[in-house]
């Protein structure tokens, strides 16, 4: 046997979830960096139309943050509110 005990291998899981989960962070960055590089450009295109499109961009940030918030819930849980350890 290798000496790993079920308690370390649920650890180590739990810590490989988490950093998966931490990679949804990659894409809300992604995602928050389009929407405002298109408002912007939008917003070149066709200046009277900014007050619309900010407010368009605004709810859309925060539905996008919502998904990271959420991941980030579920990587502090594995990692300090683990049931199975």
């Amino acid at each position: 046997m290798t000496g790993i005990t079920g308690t370390d291998l649920i650890a180590a899981m739990s810590a490989l979830g988490a950093g998966i989960a931490m990679l949804a962070m990659a894409g809300v960055g992604i995602g928050i960096g389009l929407s405002a590089s298109k408002t912007v450009e939008s917003t070149a295109r066709q200046p009277e139309a900014q007050g619309t499109l900010l407010k368009l961009m605004l709810i859309g940030i925060a539905l996008t943050e919502t998904a990271g918030i959420f991941a980030l819930i579920v990587a502090i849980m594995l990692l300090f509110a683990n049931p199975l350890m």
